[in-house]
């Protein structure tokens, strides 16, 4: 009678199945370690030749917000109101960049975002 399915030795498939729950559990603990090394990160970004300067945590979170006097113009309000909305978004791009590359190097670039192949 042949044999079907892709596991070798017949029924190898409890010590393939184990091995696999091995390699998950030690995958996941890299992927916890790697997402809090991560939130404890803080990107910078600035705007406006540097006028707008604001800080992100790696959880997202706005730690910091500089302006030089310069930019504080009250008849242009709209303009600071771009600067620092221009420099937020950037620091947010590196926070997500930082992530897939985080992640990416976990997973093997398997694109799964934190996922496994099963």
């Amino acid at each position: 009678m042949a044999k079907r399915g892709g596991f070798p030795g017949g029924m190898g498939m409890p010590g393939n199945m184990s091995n696999l729950m091995k390699q998950a559990q030690k995958m996941q603990k890299q992927l916890e370690e790697s997402q809090k090394e991560l939130e404890e990160k803080e990107f910078s970004a600035s705007a406006g030749g540097g006028a707008v300067e604001v800080t992100i945590s790696g959880k997202k979170q706005v730690t910091a917000v500089k302006l030089k006097e310069e930019v504080v113009d009250p008849d242009d309000i709209e303009m600071l109101e771009d600067l620092i909305m221009a420099a937020m978004n950037e620091a947010l791009r590196k926070v997500e960049e930082e992530t897939q590359n985080s992640m990416g190097k976990l997973t093997g670039g398997l694109g799964m975002g934190g996922g496994f192949p099963f």
